[in-house]
């Protein structure tokens, strides 16, 4: 009765201040400190000062302010003019055209960005209007722009594995390199929806692009130099074992400050806009944490985690039927939430149900990132939605039609990652490791 009452009490509090629109983070510390104040007796002041800053100190932490610092500077360059410029000569020819320009785009700006959000605004903002003028499926390109940006939260840098790994306390390098193969498969998903569907539809009359030599395609491909220079640099560092992922998100930075300067986009302005908005982002994010970690500790002494988790080994689950629980569990909390908030609001109790079940951790942070990717397309709360919404001016429900076959796309990649879940653990259990 203990762990019911406390149950009722932290959601209680939890949908009364976000209802109230109280901020996330700050949320959180509110639903804490009255958990604090019921079930202990410990001082809340000072529990909530320690755990806020050891939350915040974390060195691990630091390689987040820096990589939205480096997403932030790239947005402020040509870079989505040049990558489409580099890589629709080569997609012109494939079954759906320059659509799949869309999803090549989004998983290579995803490998130096680590937002969905930054993801979707630097390709759409050149995508949109070129494959619009092609007369390409309005939906299609909607809907593959929509899903094809949450691998920004996928492929490394991710901020959400970055922030998973602080809060269950794992490798963040390890957690990258999880999420590379897991990345690359949803885009060829994503292109393989396109390529069946330009096969099939009758609909299907886009602008025929005029051919290119394959000389011609060698010197627009130069256009896509800097950015896979910067890639390998970032993600090189870290798979041969010469730079940690902070070390690597500092490297970052330095080969996106010099690849805006030599695109001759580098300005005050865009500099000191680039540093304010990654200071928005961190702090945002960093308060959540804080929150979540004090939420953390007031859980622990209720021993609701524990007794969450010993209930549910109770009803004697299987390991896939626990999966499919929490999977639709993500999805309707995606629904209100988004992906970061999901993930520091549920690890508390997620993570000694998944201890107990045996399952691996770098595993099941693939796991949830794909399944609160969805969480931004899905309404009402989905962020891709409303960036589209802003991109396109289309009614909200247009866009969540377009961006449902993506949606199913992703629920058929959680299979393929429980069927073989050597897609995401084979690359960080064989990289080298970081020192």
């Amino acid at each position: 009765m203990t762990e019911l009452y406390a149950i009722a009490i932290f959601l209680g509090v939890l949908f009364l201040l976000l209802g109230t629109g109280v901020w996330v983070g700050l949320a959180l510390m509110g639903v804490a400190w009255v958990g604090m104040e019921l079930f202990t007796t410990r001082p809340v002041g000072d529990a909530m000062i320690t755990t806020i800053w050891a939350s915040a100190s974390s060195w691990t932490l630091t390689a987040l302010p820096m990589f939205i610092w480096m997403g932030e500077i790239l947005y402020r360059t040509r870079l989505s003019e040049d990558m489409f410029k580099g890589l629709s000569p080569w997609l012109a020819r494939l079954p759906g055209g320059l659509v799949h320009t869309n999803i090549v785009a989004c998983t290579v700006f995803a490998a130096v960005s680590g937002s969905s959000a930054a993801t979707l605004t630097t390709v759409g903002k050149m995508s949109i209007p070129e494959l619009r003028a092609r007369k390409y499926p309005e939906k299609m390109v909607i809907g593959t722009l929509a899903g094809a940006a949450t691998l920004g939260l996928m492929i490394p840098p991710s901020l959400a594995l970055i922030v998973y790994g602080v809060t269950v306390n794992e490798s963040i390098t390890k957690l990258f390199f999880a999420g590379v193969f897991p990345g690359l498969v949803l885009a060829l998903m994503f292109m393989g929806y396109v390529a069946v569907t330009a096969l099939t539809s009758k609909t299907w009359k886009p602008m025929v692009e005029q051919g290119m030599t394959f000389a011609e395609k060698l010197r627009n491909s130069r256009f896509l130099i800097p950015v896979f220079c910067l890639i390998f640099v970032v993600i090189g560092s870290m798979y041969l074992g010469f730079a940690t992922a902070t070390e690597a998100s500092a490297i970052g930075v330095i080969g996106a400050l010099l690849l805006a300067a030599g695109q001759r986009s580098l300005t005050w302005s865009s500099f000191s806009e680039s540093l304010m908005g990654a200071m928005r982002t961190s702090a945002m994010i960093a308060l959540i944490l804080a929150g979540a970690a004090f939420l953390k500790l007031s859980m622990g002494f209720t021993g609701l985690p524990r007794a969450l988790a010993d209930t549910i080994a109770s009803l004697e689950l299987s390991r896939f039927e626990l999966l499919m629980a929490l999977l639709v569990f993500y999805i309707v909390l995606g629904m209100f939430l988004d992906g970061i908030s999901s993930v520091v609001l549920t690890m508390a109790v997620v993570e000694p149900m998944v201890r107990d079940a045996g399952i691996d951790l770098i595993w099941f942070g693939i796991f949830v990132v794909v399944v609160v990717e969805m969480a931004q397309i899905t309404p009402p709360i989905g962020f891709n939605l409303f960036v589209l919404q802003g991109m396109t001016s289309h009614e909200m429900g247009y866009i969540t039609r377009a961006a449902l076959p993506m949606f199913l796309i992703m629920v058929l990649m959680v299979f393929a990652l429980i069927a073989v879940p050597e897609i995401a653990t084979w690359l960080p259990d064989n990289i080298r490791q970081t020192r």
